[in-house]
């Protein structure tokens, strides 16, 4: 703790030799016992200053900071003679230091990639309302038919999960539609029509497979199997969408970080099916959701509950045929996202 320095001087007092007696003597000795009583009083009131000053101590800095805070009294005083008295100086001034600045505080540490798909924002939005989403009049049996019901299913989920993913912080944006036949090319690498459709997050695009829902839709004469091939071509489509709102969200962005971060195929796989479980739940909210309207009741309720269950997993990234149905029958029937929280699953849920 630093202390105002204190280092008073002062002149000795006049003396010498005593003149001769004289009566000039007489007249000069009271002179000498009063400046003698001057003297003694100086001291004494010295002293005391002294004391007082020797007692005082700066104030402690405010902060742990290593910089001392500087003192200094408001004037310096001179050297005291005998013939003259001070009082102490009044209480020292305290220099103001350069202005101490807090440290900024740490910027916020972001979610990491788990926690987007684990406790996305869009668990807590609560149900989807009723859209009153109808089934397009047109049948799939050629491309103007099959192109007619993507297009009314886009603008049915594009009516649905807007007001959700807004209330999950996130902006809303429609996907692109494209259709394709034979090979087809995207950002995200090439397909066949051999294969299922897909999503694209880098375009924002669904890529519907004409040649497997007009291939469905004319495979069999049924009725049974025509109900079945719409059904289908719905759960598909909504599920797409369902990869679109986690893209919006930032769940489809952190499970692929995930996934580059798997220490095993095995861990990578596990990664991809809750992905796409979720995918399929979210399908399932939109079509339990409007399941009055659309319609799905008698013979295309039938028909979805088995097709939810009858699913083929080869490449084992999609889930088995249980978990799909677990799944897509908790998005069905809850009409909530918060259902299809697939990330925090035990592992037997997404096999």
């Amino acid at each position: 703790m630093q202390q105002l320095p204190h280092g008073l001087g002062w002149g000795m007092p006049p003396g010498g030799p005593p003149p001769k007696k004289s009566k000039a003597a007489w007249i000069a000795v009271p002179i000498i016992v009063v400046l003698a009583g001057i003297v003694v009083l100086w001291i004494v009131g010295v002293v005391a200053k002294q004391n007082r000053l020797s007692d005082y101590s700066g104030p402690e800095p405010s902060s742990s900071s290593t910089a001392s805070p500087s003192y200094e009294p408001s004037a310096e005083p001179s050297p005291v003679g005998p013939a003259t008295s001070r009082p102490p100086t009044s209480k020292p001034v305290v220099k103001p230091t350069a202005s101490r600045t807090s440290n900024p505080p740490e910027p916020r540490r972001g979610p990491t990639d788990y926690e987007v798909v684990s406790r996305s924002a869009l668990y807590r939005v609560g149900t989807m309302p009723a859209t009153g989403c109808k089934e397009s009049k047109a049948r799939p049996s050629n491309t103007a038919g099959a192109r007619a019901n993507y297009a009314q299913l886009k603008a049915c989920l594009g009516r649905a999960w807007p007001a959700l993913v807004q209330r999950s912080g996130n902006q809303f944006r429609q996907p692109t539609v494209l259709t394709f036949t034979g090979r087809v090319m995207s950002p995200c690498g090439s397909m066949t029509d051999t294969g299922p459709p897909f999503y694209c997050g880098s375009n924002e695009t669904i890529y519907m497979n004409l040649r497997e829902d007009i291939g469905n839709y004319n495979q069999y004469p049924q009725s049974s199997a025509k109900v079945w091939a719409r059904m289908w071509m719905l759960h598909q489509f909504a599920h797409e969408y369902g990869h679109h709102v986690q893209n919006l969200t930032g769940v489809l962005k952190a499970n692929h970080d995930l996934r580059y971060d798997a220490p095993t195929r095995a861990a990578e796989l596990e990664l991809t099916r809750r992905l796409e479980l979720q995918a399929s739940c979210f399908s399932d909210v939109f079509i339990g959701a409007n399941k009055a309207s659309y319609p799905v009741t008698g013979a295309a309720l039938r028909e979805w509950r088995w097709l939810i269950v009858h699913v083929t997993d080869n490449a084992n990234d999609h889930g088995d045929a249980n978990n799909h149905q677990y799944w897509a029958t908790r998005g069905f029937n809850s009409r909530n996202p918060a259902a299809c929280n697939t990330f925090t699953a035990p592992s037997a849920r997404v096999t």
